[in-house]
């Protein structure tokens, strides 16, 4: 269970994918974090997408020449994202209890991100283990990439996580970071309601 279950109470991945495709044809850029992971490592690159939905960032990359694998607990997400790309991998799982081995794929990721205020949809008192399990599938060197709201302004839900207790759990898991930005678009982290953060294996 997590706080996604209780905020969508049956919204589909139909009617989640249909609000990007609108989003996307009235000329807003939809491929942000996309183009933001791109910067980051270069094609070829292994990229987990954790809590894919309806696989967005992870089709996009893919599109882009990386190597996608994408997870998410949300069935009618997932329904969509194996439609829009049925040759990626999807596999349907509690990111708390993430284990690459488990599904057949190499722990050795160059990228894992984490988009759409994933981590503060996971259910409560889970982000710390989370993390864990992102960061234990990273290859050494390798870059955990999340992007979060931090204030109701920027969020569908009331924040349960700062940043001061996210970068602790990404040094608890071993991770170090790199930097904090603003967007997507690599703005400097100003203090605001709105962070993506990138940290090292």
């Amino acid at each position: 269970m997590s706080r996604w279950n209780d905020l969508t109470g049956g919204t589909s991945g139909e009617d989640y994918a249909a609000r990007f495709a609108a989003l996307a044809r009235s000329g807003k850029d939809v491929h942000g974090e996309a183009r933001f992971c791109a910067a980051l490592v270069p094609p070829g690159a292994r990229v987990l997408d954790a809590g894919c939905g309806t696989g967005r960032v992870a089709i996009r990359l893919a599109e882009l020449g990386y190597d996608c694998v994408g997870v998410d607990l949300d069935a009618s997400m997932l329904a969509v994202a194996r439609r829009r790309a049925p040759r990626l991998p999807w596999f349907q799982a509690d990111l708390a209890e993430f284990e690459p081995e488990a599904l057949g794929v190499a722990a050795d990721f160059d990228l894992v991100v984490v988009a759409g205020n994933v981590l503060q949809l996971v259910a409560d008192g889970t982000v710390a283990t989370v993390v864990a399990r992102l960061a234990a599938g990273l290859r050494p060197g390798g870059l955990l990439v999340s992007g979060f709201g931090l204030d109701e302004a920027h969020l569908p839900v009331p924040p349960g996580l700062t940043l001061r207790q996210y970068d602790d759990h990404c040094a608890a898991a071993g991770l170090t970071l790199v930097d904090h930005f603003a967007t997507w678009d690599a703005d400097p982290y100003d203090g605001g309601g709105y962070v993506v953060g990138v940290h090292r294996r």
